[in-house]
């Protein structure tokens, strides 16, 4: 996470650039692909109020595959990202037969809060337990919610994605505090900073295209809540997830966490399968979308024939057949 300082230096080169990254309008090409449309036409955008501050919009969440499934993968954004980033996710899940739900949060201010907000979300569904797949911040917050309810369990499982588990990581605890008052633009270029800028193919353009038109469309607020969530000091308490299975996406190219953040990953979770894609950067459930998806049906596929199961069929079967 780049520095305030460093933001509005950048602010400065580039408010006349050309760069179509700060065109506000941007449109990205796979925000018009028809496999996109298709995701948008046929799983409708549900806003669901479970807060008693009229303040907020309530949560965003796509809701697809079979209803009757009672422990589904909820999918968790980052900083940047809506509740639509995974549609690649749920198109090719869900014909499978898992129930995909991917979640966006409104505006809370603190992770307790945060979580209070999540558990009101599941006991609205009535779900249980779910599965949980969080990309970056949202992998932090799946570990924490995990954390929260571990006396009276509610999460099955975690999938983590360029997931870190202390925000000190970031060195932005003391700018944390600002972000409230800070204006959308200078947010939006402070998460900028962080995407790739090196060597990239097609694929991972395509992704980071689609994240900025994400990124742009957020509000000062949202924005900056999510911010002050992912820099406020705070860390997990991995002892209190022991006996939750863990697998861990992670990619080897270039990406905003750094080797130590991975490593600290690995030892919190040291039972934990992981799942190492070659490349693809920041976004791979987008870039890499083919080979996340395997890797979670190889996940979920653990608890196929238990109460725990994400699908109304048995998975193992039509994961041997992908391989």
């Amino acid at each position: 996470m780049i520095s305030l300082k460093e933001t509005l230096t950048i602010i400065s080169f580039n408010v006349n650039s050309n760069n179509k990254y700060f065109k506000m309008s941007y449109v990205s090409d796979l925000s018009q692909s028809q496999e996109y449309l298709s995701f948008r036409s046929s799983v409708p955008l549900r806003r669901i109020v479970v807060d008693t501050n009229n303040s907020k919009i309530g949560w965003r969440i796509f809701d697809s595959g079979p209803k009757t499934v009672r422990c589904p993968l909820v999918c968790l954004p980052p900083v940047s990202g809506t509740a639509d980033v995974f549609f690649k996710q749920a198109l090719a899940l869900s014909a499978k037969g898992v129930r995909v739900i991917s979640a966006e949060a409104p505006v809370y201010w603190n992770i307790k809060e945060w979580c209070e907000g999540f558990k009101k979300l599941l006991d609205y569904l009535e779900l249980d337990r779910v599965h949980l797949f969080g990309a970056s911040l949202g992998g932090y917050l799946a570990q924490k919610f995990a954390e929260y309810s571990y006396l009276c369990p509610r999460v099955a499982s975690l999938i983590l994605c360029n997931a870190f588990t202390d925000t000190s990581v970031f060195n932005n605890h003391d700018s944390a505090a600002l972000y409230w008052i800070l204006p959308g633009l200078v947010l939006k270029r402070m998460v900028m900073g962080n995407f790739s800028s090196g060597k990239v193919d097609p694929d991972m353009v395509d992704a980071i295209d689609f994240m900025v038109e994400r990124l742009e469309s957020l509000p000062q607020a949202e924005l900056a809540s999510r911010l002050t969530l992912n820099c406020v000091k705070g860390y997990v308490e991995a002892h209190k997830l022991a006996e939750v299975p863990v697998t861990i996406v992670d990619v080897f190219d270039e990406y905003a966490l750094s080797n130590t953040v991975r490593e600290e990953l690995y030892k919190c979770y040291p039972s934990a399968k992981l799942a190492h894609l070659k490349s693809g950067g920041n976004f791979p459930y987008l870039s890499r979308c083919a080979e996340v998806n395997l890797h979670l049906l190889i996940h979920l596929r653990q608890f196929d024939g238990t109460p725990y199961s994400a699908a109304d069929r048995t998975l193992l079967e039509k994961t041997k057949s992908s391989i």
